[in-house]
């Protein structure tokens, strides 16, 4: 077999997926342990979306509505806008991969920030684009920099916000000044994907932006219901637009993208505001209580907007996180990002936080980090 394959395939670097919990507990000999690496709702799905699934099942043979109609009704009115200005996607990857597929040709460039989500820049180098990557600047997106870099070649910006790993924000007049520094050509994709934990009077209001699109660029705003609903088996997410960006997405959409399951389990998700205020609840207390042990341990403890953050451990972070394991608690390492000190952690339950903060203190001082 000869494969001809393009150098912008052959060049990507796979995803790099996490090792199933079953797996790495019999690799590491451990018994119940928690998964605080990926930034999953430590309080699990809505019981009200489990049902609605579970009612779902018999009818598996037949293919989920292709319009996601009743889903897009709901998100609608959770969020006040248009049908027409929602755009679901398997995951809110998907829809990212829609805007890259639309809009970037060969050639044209893409602006994303490092360290940010990995999937921006290969769904670009998939459709032969060329990325710029530009560092975080004291660990935030360097909107100046950025504006800068924009030429005539850069048709799309990719801002998470709030950002993943550092969870930090930007919200107000930087946004609006951002908005207002970069040429009406580019389109400015705004990744939420955290936003429910940002305080509600701190939030941007992405859709006065993409309704006012008279001299800015147009924006699209990123949403999912992995994080605060608890949904991220189900992978579905939704992109917020201009009409129009929106019914050029829909040229690129395959039909039925998204499945019986997410459709049901994202509607009852939505009318369980119970189960979502749960979370973000549960997150901000989580938040702040761990903060305050990790600094009491000697480590430092860096702010954040999302439902995880960075902690400085004062040494290497690949080896505590391969100690951690050995109790049974996986952490992020943050060394592959450039910060080779720094570990990444989910808020978890008051069970898993007590757990990591002990587990922590025993390898911390196995180490002799502080």
């Amino acid at each position: 077999m000869k494969l001809n394959i393009p150098d912008n395939i052959a060049e990507i670097i796979p995803y790099p997926p996490g090792k199933p919990l079953d797996e790495l507990e019999r690799e590491y000999g451990i018994t119940n342990s928690i998964k605080l690496a990926s930034n999953e709702n430590a309080w699990g799905p809505s019981p009200k979306a489990v049902a609605a699934i579970e009612e779902t099942l018999s009818g598996l043979h037949r293919y989920p509505d292709g319009s996601s109609f009743y889903l897009t009704e709901a998100l609608a009115r959770w969020l006040g806008a248009g049908m027409d200005e929602i755009v679901l996607g398997n995951g809110s990857n998907e829809v990212i991969e829609f805007l890259i597929k639309a809009f970037v040709r060969t050639g044209d460039e893409v602006i994303t920030s490092h360290p940010s989500f990995l999937m921006y820049q290969k769904f670009v180098q998939v459709r032969g684009g060329k990325n710029t990557v530009l560092p975080l600047k004291e660990m935030e997106h360097d909107l100046d920099a950025i504006v800068e870099a924009v030429n005539d070649r850069t048709r799309l910006i990719f801002l998470d916000n709030p950002n993943n790993p550092c969870g930090t924000f930007f919200s107000g007049q930087r946004f609006e000044n951002f908005l207002h520094s970069l040429p009406e050509s580019v389109i400015l994709v705004l990744d939420e994907a955290y936003v429910d934990f940002v305080e509600p009077e701190e939030r941007i209001d992405i859709l006065s932006y993409i309704r006012k699109s008279e001299s800015i660029p147009a924006v699209v705003g990123l949403r999912t219901f992995s994080k605060a609903f608890g949904l991220a088996g189900l992978r579905v997410g939704f992109g917020l637009m201009h009409r129009e960006i929106a019914e050029t997405l829909h040229r690129v959409r395959q039909p039925f993208n998204i499945n019986l399951p997410a459709q049901v389990g994202g509607l009852a998700a939505l009318s369980d505001t119970a189960h979502y205020n749960k979370t973000l609840n549960g997150t901000r207390a989580g938040r702040k209580w761990l903060s305050e042990q990790v600094e009491k341990l000697g480590c430092r403890a860096y702010p954040s907007h999302t439902n995880f953050f960075l902690i400085d451990v004062r040494g290497d972070a690949t080896e505590l996180y391969e100690a951690m394991l050995h109790k049974g608690v996986i952490v992020r390492s943050m060394k592959a990002y450039g910060y080779p000190d720094f570990i990444r952690i989910t808020v978890g339950t008051e069970a898993e936080n007590t757990r990591f903060i002990g587990a922590l203190a025993d390898c911390l001082d196995g180490l002799g980090y502080v």
